[in-house]
């Protein structure tokens, strides 16, 4: 697991355009990474949303916005088209980012188990170490809570 001010793995993934995204491509950037359970769900939704809505105020400290799950590319690309998402967003088929950064975990819906992904997102300072984290966060404000983390100077 990654912890603050560790340096991060070298993680790619496939985005819904066809092309690959690696988190080294985007050093010397901010980088934010959040993880979210399933394309097209209220809550999901709602989130990337919120950083859609923000995105201009994130790039305008220098901040990258990436949104992370464990749908398909074609699932993403239509998630991307819908809601006129203009950050990437990673397939993680293969879970590699998401044990990466330890989100997966026990959930329970109506009372059965499962191993799903906790709702968490990450701030990457522009060396690539980890700088801040959200887990388990409440959606309503939390794109705005995470653009005020992010140094301005």
């Amino acid at each position: 697991m990654i912890g603050k001010g560790k340096k991060l793995p070298k993680l790619e993934g496939a985005l819904g355009d066809g092309n690959r995204l690696s988190l080294a491509s985007l050093h010397g950037k901010w980088v934010v990474v959040f993880f979210y359970p399933k394309d097209n769900t209220p809550g999901c939704t709602n989130e990337a949303k919120d950083f859609r809505d923000l995105y201009g105020e994130f790039q305008a400290v220098n901040a990258e916005v990436i949104g992370v799950s464990r749908d398909s590319v074609r699932s993403h690309a239509n998630f991307a088209s819908k809601h006129e998402l203009p950050f990437p967003l990673v397939s993680d088929a293969d879970e590699a980012w998401c044990q990466a950064f330890d989100v997966i975990h026990e959930k329970v819906l109506y009372g059965k188990r499962y191993l799903g992904v906790v709702r968490s997102t990450f701030l990457i300072d522009p060396n690539g170490k980890l700088a801040a984290e959200w887990r388990g966060i409440k959606i309503p404000g939390h794109a705005r809570a995470v653009l005020e983390s992010v140094p301005t100077a």
